[in-house]
């Protein structure tokens, strides 16, 4: 409605200015001073009357839609604070198993290396992640009630020599001892096809 009257007030506008030229100055300033009432007019016609019972239904669904929105925050809030504990959560595992998955894809690179130059390349950077190249590695070779067995404990560095030569990886990482300096100090690993005896 008011984009019609708009464009009726601009019309008569331009029909206004094109008389302008022709008539009188007295007769286009009562004409030009219509165009502004008309324009009132359309705007007035467009507001809605209110009624008592519309004033008391709205400030009833005013008040419900004030406690709504009171509630969403407070979902919205109780959601946030949720989400920022997971993320904490994720990102202290994330943490915990950086080292282990980072030293499993040093073991799965020294083993598939194409050559003994690329998997001594890729042991000396190993190597920066442990406080010494004679940090022990401890593989379990049974677990019977909780109680695991070990091969005769080994280094670091004779371990990945193992898996340059082997060419496999067939050991998962069970735990990791690191020292203050986030260095690790031991590596405790199990046989993939290990099975717990009961």
């Amino acid at each position: 409605m008011q984009c019609c009257l708009l464009s009726v007030s601009v019309l008569l506008n331009n029909i206004l200015k094109q008389k302008m030229k022709t008539t009188q100055k007295k007769t286009s300033k009562v004409l030009l001073a219509f165009v502004p009432l008309l324009f009132v007019w359309g705007c007035a016609s467009t507001r809605k009357t209110i009624t008592p019972a519309a004033t008391s239904k709205s400030k009833s669904e005013q008040g419900a839609n004030l406690t709504k929105p009171k509630d969403e925050k407070l979902k919205r809030a109780q959601t946030e604070e949720n989400m920022k504990l997971d993320a904490k959560s994720a990102l202290k595992i994330m943490k915990e198993n950086a080292p282990k998955v980072r030293l499993n894809e040093y073991f799965e690179a020294i083993a598939n290396a194409d050559n003994a130059a690329s998997a001594d390349r890729t042991i000396t950077k190993a190597l920066a992640m442990f406080a010494s190249p004679e940090a022990k590695v401890l593989l379990v070779v049974s677990e019977q009630n909780g109680t695991n067995d070990y091969d005769k404990p080994a280094t670091i560095r004779a371990y990945f020599n193992y898996l340059k030569i082997q060419k496999k990886n067939l050991d998962d990482i069970k735990n990791l001892k690191i020292d203050p300096n986030g260095k690790i100090t031991e590596v405790e690993l199990r046989k993939n096809n290990l099975v717990p005896l009961q």
